[in-house]
This record gives C-alpha cells, structure tokens and sequence, in this order.
C-alpha cells in the first residue's frame, strides 16, 4: 500500500488526478469507478483542465459510479447523475454511451427487482473487464461508498440502508435538513471494489484523520470498511497534511514501508 502525504486539498487533488491521466493516456479503453461529494471536486477539476489544456483525452474511456441514492430523480441537485454531468462529464469529451451510474429511480418495495437490477450492474463492470481504477472518498466513520460500519467486506452492489451519521454528514449538501436525505442508495460493495486494479483513496481535513489512521495502520475490521484497502495489491492512499496528522509513520513523498 502507498500512503501519499501532501501538503493541502490542491496538492492532494492534482497528485490524484495524475495518477487518472497516467492511466488513461497508457489505456485509452480504460474503465474508470468514479466516486462523488466534496473530495473529488478538485481531481474532476484538474481532469477537465487536461482535457482543455494538455489534450487528455476521454472519448474511449468506461465510467462506472460507485453509488446513488434511491428516490432522487436523476435531474435533482443532490443526485449523485446529475453532481457527474454538471462537475465533469459535460465538461470533457467522455462518451455518454460509456457512462454508467446506478438507477435512483428502483422500486424499494420490491426487493427481487432491486436484487435483478444489482445483479446486472454488477455484471456490467464485468462485461467492461473490471475497474482498472476505482475512486474513493472515506466518510468520518471510514465508510467507502455506502458501505458501513458493520457491512460485509465480501459485499458486492446492493441497496444499503444509511445510517443516522451518514445522513447527518450530508444533510450539508439538502440545506442541513436530514428529512431531505435519502435513506436508502445502491452502493458497489467492498467486495466488488476490491476487484480494481488500482484503488485510489483520498482524504482531507482533520475530521478524517481518525478514518485514515484505522484504515491505513488499524485492523482490518468490518466496522472499518476501508481498513480492507490494505489487503489490496495495489492501493494507493492520497491525503492532505490535516488529514495523515494521526498517522504514527512518517510518510515521505511517494515512500512507504508497508509495502
């Protein structure tokens, strides 16, 4: 595993998204998990810079969202569909046909066709050949996804009921009313996210650094469903200062003894 430790958010986001433009530039056919909220608003940006600037180019590229939440039309504010149209893929030359995001719209109440649809897409990452990266963000409680505390780290996509914390956390984003916030979303599960060539997880701020020193020198626990990462072949750790601040190696540029 690769802890990367870097001075603040910026410096965070842009090593994040050369490590996306190294992969796409080598692969052009490559399959990307992307992830959404605040931490990935910085590396979409910078990709979108390199694709007005440096050329980089997304039109053979594969998406797949890692999440959704139920019930949010797909043209409301807060739906993780439209958070990826309005903050990079309107912006970039990304095919709409190659862009994959879980259905909002499923009918909770019937639970077999919840169970189909998780089912087919999850068989659409495998049609796609895997993730050759997927993208993580990590919640307070070192939830990735929709994965929570006490969800199985064999778990593949399914509907998750969201706990009282999660929903609290982002009722920021539905003008701090948590009546607004979904209480179910389909999440890829651990299990499915393991299955990436390369996982890329970014933090920042002192209110992760609790979530990344479990993650990244804690044991590997379900109640910790980013502490799995360290058994990941290829994982690489991207965090800000305020974020590894609880961290008790020293992490240099690059460097790492866990390997």
């Amino acid at each position: 595993m690769l802890i990367v430790v870097k001075k603040n958010y910026d410096e965070m986001t842009k090593e994040a998204a050369r490590v996306i433009s190294e992969i796409v530039r080598e692969k052009p056919s490559c399959t990307l998990g992307l992830a959404t909220g605040s931490t990935p608003l910085g590396v979409y940006k910078e990709l979108i810079r390199m694709y007005k600037e440096e050329g980089l180019d997304f039109s053979k590229v594969t998406t797949f969202n890692l999440d959704e939440y139920i019930g949010l039309a797909p043209s409301h504010q807060q739906s993780y569909h439209y958070f990826m149209h309005d903050n990079l893929f309107k912006h970039i030359n990304l095919d709409e046909r190659f862009i994959h995001i879980p259905s909002s719209m499923v009918d909770v109440s019937d639970i077999n066709r919840i169970h189909k649809y998780c089912d087919w897409y999850e068989e659409q990452t495998r049609k796609a050949g895997g993730m050759d990266l997927q993208l993580l963000g990590i919640g307070v409680n070192g939830h990735i996804g929709f994965n929570e505390p006490g969800s199985s780290l064999g778990a593949r996509t399914r509907i998750k009921t969201l706990t009282q914390k999660t929903r609290e956390d982002n009722a920021r984003f539905f003008n701090n009313d948590i009546d607004q916030v979904p209480k179910y979303a389909i999440t890829m599960g651990v299990g499915t996210i393991l299955e990436s060539r390369i996982v890329l997880l970014l933090a920042s701020g002192k209110q992760k650094a609790e979530a990344i020193k479990m993650t990244a020198e804690g044991p590997i626990t379900a109640m910790v469903p980013a502490s799995i990462v360290q058994m990941h072949r290829k994982a690489i750790l991207i965090v800000d200062e305020e974020a590894g601040s609880l961290l008790d190696m020293q992490y240099e540029q690059f460097v790492t003894d866990l390997e």
